[in-house]
């Protein structure tokens, strides 16, 4: 993968290929952005500059052989470890290695993808992966063995947040002390969820939100999109070009996030006193337990975007407020006077605790009708 290919961040492409040119390259680093930033392809490109010998912003020019097995992510030197579950195929012991293809796949079609695209592929929405004890032993043993090419090995870990703590325990010792010329590429969404003890051994790198320009740039010239078309998917997209890419192909998600939430919202105004929205709130809360609790997650994330859009727009932020509802009569001007400073903070704690339990196997049914019923109570608050 080419550092050209990849989208913005230059100040960091820059800072990575001077480290390896002048033979500073650190064994263990840390990539954290948000989705759609580019972390997984930088690692990638980076991963290529070391194995080959590469030079330049091009990221060629050194072993051909080496940089064509890049070209299918096969170069036996470089090791993936991701979040997996058991599936169909895979019974018991799930370990990355025995999705390699899948993975392959994704990296072709969705360099830029994130979790639930990874789980839509594997087929495992209703679960929630890991990486493992097992895949923490699978790594122990590929980086005890030579490398391939008699140079560098690159263990490149994507979500390392998933990791569990069994697995980082059995890692700790191997990511402070590797074996010769043996690089950790770590790449997380979220810092904060990754153990102390394996963070402090990794050099950090935080990659922000692509510029709006950049991915307007890019629709242009991967889509043929015209330039306002283009711009108004870039501004809705807020850094993410996953989610950029996911629109023009009206393909995200959010589009049936939102027919969720405009539903939930209208329900939960008309909760109080009202005994049939109270069924129409179980109702709902039993339709999306049925989901998987990925998909579930990313809704009540989704849910959390959208009430902080309501306050900015409430509170005259325009230029920050990006979201823009397609639910026919349904206004983010008309909903924004419901979210103020009386409520958004007990929303925002009944949202995050809702994800923290489902997160931990919570029966999604109860949490969700729980859920709608406080809902219901704080957005009649009064603004104080």
């Amino acid at each position: 993968m080419q550092f050209s290919t990849i989208l913005g961040q230059d100040h960091l492409k820059n800072h990575l290929t001077q480290s390896v040119d002048n033979g500073r390259i650190p064994h263990a680093q840390l990539f954290v952005g948000p989705e759609g930033s580019g972390t997984l392809p930088m690692a990638i490109a980076y991963a290529q500059y070391i194995l080959c010998a590469n030079r330049g912003s091009e990221n060629s020019g050194g072993n051909a052989s080496c940089n064509l097995k890049f070209q299918n992510y096969s170069h036996p030197d470089l090791h993936f470890a991701f979040p997996v579950a058991t599936t169909d195929k895979i019974k018991k012991h799930p370990v990355s290695n025995h999705f390699l293809e899948e993975w392959r796949k994704l990296l072709k079609e969705q360099p830029y993808g994130n979790l639930f695209d990874w789980y839509r592929m594997l087929g495992i929405e209703n679960k929630q992966g890991q990486i493992g004890v097992d895949e923490a032993l699978n790594i122990v043993k590929s980086l005890s063995l030579k490398s391939y090419e008699g140079g560098y090995k690159v263990m490149l870990i994507w979500m390392a947040e998933k990791m569990n703590t069994s697995a980082a325990n059995k890692l700790l010792k191997l990511i402070e002390e590797p074996p010769s010329k043996t690089v950790f590429l770590l790449i997380a969404e979220d810092e904060a969820q990754i153990i102390n003890t394996i963070r402090s051994r990794c050099q950090v790198l935080h990659f922000p939100p692509l510029p709006e320009a950049i991915i307007t740039t890019a629709l242009q010239k991967s889509y043929q999109l015209n330039e306002a078309t283009a711009t108004k998917i870039a501004n809705q997209s807020n850094g993410n070009y996953n989610k950029a890419c996911d629109l023009v192909y009206h393909d995200s998600e959010d589009i049936q996030f939102e027919e969720w939430f405009v539903f939930w919202i209208r329900s939960a105004f008309k909760a109080k006193g009202n005994k049939t929205a109270i069924h129409d709130l179980i109702s709902w809360s039993e339709q999306v337990a049925k989901t998987g609790r990925e998909t579930q997650k990313q809704f009540l994330q989704f849910c959390l975007d959208f009430f902080r859009q309501a306050l900015l727009m409430n509170y005259n932020a325009n230029p920050l407020v990006f979201m823009e509802p397609k639910t026919k009569n349904f206004k983010l001007e008309n909903f924004a006077p419901f979210v103020h400073e009386g409520n958004i903070m007990d929303i925002s704690q009944e949202l995050q605790d809702a994800i923290y339990h489902i997160e931990r196997n919570g029966n999604s049914k109860i949490i969700l009708t729980d859920l709608s019923i406080k809902l219901t109570r704080l957005l009649h608050k009064k603004a104080s």
